[in-house]
């Protein structure tokens, strides 16, 4: 492993703060090897530290976390990830809170990865779920990392895939991605997780879904979460919708047959008879190879995506094709050109600039 220096980054990276005297004072930051140790240590400073580059939009940040990304990766670890999707209001931030609490009792590392959905108008996310998470957050066997989905649609954030890379660097064995919730268009995360876990309620209009394709398709298991109280009967009767609904789908590639179960995550209730279904997928699809197929799928599929985000980034940034895409957007907004031919005339141009 080359020094930070010869690897083309700083030794130290400073920046400053202000002290409660109002004197503004410089401190150093870690230096990229430093982040390093302290991710393959499992140091959460600087795992945050790491996640907080990768998020960032900035050329400099994003080369920085590529290098760290790079050097910290582990390939040898083991790990399970679960998504875990559903509806608002479900009851997710509660179902985590117990389910991590349950793995982090048994000697596991958790890491929990939320994504808040962020504002078309303010652009801002209120990154709450650490504060519905009371318990978990003070786990020192848990790590909670709020992110913003930003315009990312799918549910997930535009870093996850490589804040779960962070994650398992650090020794993280189990990594939960909590999407946003809104519903049907939640397809993302499936194609970054080993296990793809969908929440539903009883009594809420839920049972209809069942008949629809989409992210039911995609579900390797669908719990029934409130189960408790009164809504106990209401519970085990959507279990039985549910499990007929399934027989509707045709079986998965992998030879998985989905399961329906109920809990209450209040009570912890049926909490781990979900791992127990999960430690069975697991085991199944390791021993067929299914397991490590999807892996090296979502691998090419980070690949692709690195690739259209890196593309897009350059295209967007080159001072050359800057001055002509606000050329023709200016034509487009005073209807002296149809969006369509403004297209083609910008990829004809931009065409004769990269040749």
């Amino acid at each position: 492993m080359g020094t930070p220096r010869r690897s083309g980054y700083p030794l130290h990276l400073n920046t400053t703060r202000i002290d409660t005297s109002g004197n503004i004072r410089k401190t150093r930051k870690p230096t990229p090897e430093e982040l390093i140790q302290g991710i393959r240590s499992g140091d959460q400073t600087a795992l945050a530290r790491a996640i907080t580059l990768v998020e960032s939009t900035k050329a400099e940040d994003r080369e920085l976390a590529h290098h760290i990304l790079q050097k910290s990766a582990d390939p040898g670890k083991k790990s399970v990830r679960i998504g875990i999707t559903g509806v608002p209001g479900v009851g997710k931030s509660t179902f985590i809170e117990a389910f991590g609490g349950m793995l982090t009792a048994r000697g596991e590392k958790v890491a929990v990865l939320a994504v808040d959905p962020t504002s078309t108008l303010s652009k801002g996310s209120i990154l709450g779920d650490k504060t519905r998470m009371v318990t978990l957050v003070n786990d020192p066997n848990a790590y909670i990392r709020p992110s913003a989905s930003g315009a990312n649609l799918g549910g997930v954030a535009r870093a996850t895939r490589e804040t779960i890379a962070l994650c398992e660097a650090a020794g993280y064995g189990i990594i939960l991605v909590e999407t946003v919730g809104v519903g049907q268009s939640e397809t993302t995360v499936h194609g970054m997780v080993d296990f793809f876990l969908l929440l539903k309620l009883a009594g809420a209009g839920d049972e209809l879904q069942g008949i629809k394709r989409g992210i039911m398709e995609m579900a390797d298991t669908i719990v029934i979460n409130k189960a408790d109280g009164e809504n106990k009967a209401a519970a085990d009767q959507a279990m039985q919708e549910f499990r007929r609904a399934l027989h509707l789908y045709p079986p998965k590639d992998n030879g998985w047959s989905p399961k329906v179960l109920s809990c209450s995550s209040l009570q912890k209730t049926g909490i781990e008879e979900i791992w127990e279904v999960i430690e069975n997928y697991v085991r199944e699809t390791r021993a067929s190879g299914s397991f490590e197929l999807k892996r090296e799928q979502q691998n090419k599929s980070w690949f692709l995506t690195a690739v259209e985000d890196r593309l897009k980034e350059h295209f967007y940034n080159d001072p050359r094709t800057k001055k002509i895409l606000n050329e023709l957007l200016e034509k487009v907004e005073q209807g002296r050109m149809s969006p369509f031919k403004a297209a083609s005339e910008l990829m004809e141009k931009v065409s004769g600039i990269l040749k």
